[in-house]
């Protein structure tokens, strides 16, 4: 059965490849990407693929959240029903490191806004529907004064600690949700990967990116993850392995939530 699949940070990397396998599969992906110019050439070569399924693009800035909000009002304007949602965008080397609210863009793009996506798409997500968090295997306690802009991190420092939070609220809200909402799963698609990022912050090639666009697309599609909500998986291990101790400590997790949900609604008010 074909599903609509939305892939963000598709545009290039492990989104793209990812993005490639699941159409090529006959599926209907939503790209997703920042550059309207670079949406257009992927939706086009996609498109072009042999036995491709459908291909529609959305051009959204996820370090704002009005395009966040802008993203899912577009989607559910089109459609009635989403089966995954791959949170991939993800940002660790940029030139502009603090967002016009004070905040760390890493814990921006890399925590809040596929938090917020996935919050704002739930009325769309079919409870047998899955929501695949693009972890890594980067991660280090949060410093929740750096999460709420009162610390500055080194790059480094900021992507470790946003990879984290995204793998514990992964793990919170799969527990909350329990069998009343999608899986939930937090993947770390391999270290190292030939990807634009890697290249950027660490000056090397990589090793081969369709590792990582592989277990995704199985995350998003096989029975191997019908049950894996709450779970983590660690792609260089090739398995299901127990996260980071904090992503096990229900204060720490429900702490990073609060400060998710303190931010948001400081945004909304």
């Amino acid at each position: 059965m074909q599903k609509t699949i939305l892939v963000t940070g598709s545009t290039d990397g492990i989104g793209l490849e990812t993005a490639k396998m699941l159409v090529s599969k006959g599926h209907h992906v939503l790209l997703h990407g920042r550059n309207p110019t670079k949406l257009q050439a992927t939706e086009k070569m996609l498109s072009a693929l042999q036995g491709a399924g459908s291909v529609e693009s959305y051009a959204a800035d996820l370090s704002l959240l009005a395009d966040v909000e802008a993203l899912v009002k577009a989607v559910a304007q089109k459609h009635a029903r989403l089966d995954v949602l791959i949170n991939n965008a993800g940002v660790y080397v940029v030139s502009k490191p603090v967002t016009e609210h004070g905040l760390d863009v890493r814990f921006v793009v890399n925590v809040i806004a596929p938090y917020l996506l996935m919050q704002r798409l739930m009325p769309l997500l079919v409870p047998e529907g899955r929501v695949v968090n693009v972890s890594s295997a980067a991660q280090s306690p949060v410093d929740l004064g750096a999460f709420i802009g009162r610390v500055r991190l080194a790059d480094q420092a900021a992507y470790a600690q946003s990879k984290l939070a995204l793998t514990m609220w992964s793990k919170h809200l799969a527990d909350q949700l329990g069998t009343s909402g999608p899986m939930i799963v937090a993947v770390n698609p391999g270290s190292l990967l030939a990807t634009n990022m890697v290249k950027d912050a660490y000056g090397i090639d990589g090793s081969d990116i369709s590792v990582g666009a592989d277990i995704l697309t199985r995350a998003a599609l096989s029975d191997e993850f019908a049950n894996a909500s709450g779970q983590y998986y660690d792609n260089d291990a090739r398995r299901f392995a127990p996260p980071h101790v904090d992503a096990l400590d229900q204060r720490k997790c429900e702490e990073v939530v609060r400060a998710i949900e303190t931010f948001l609604d400081q945004q909304r008010a």
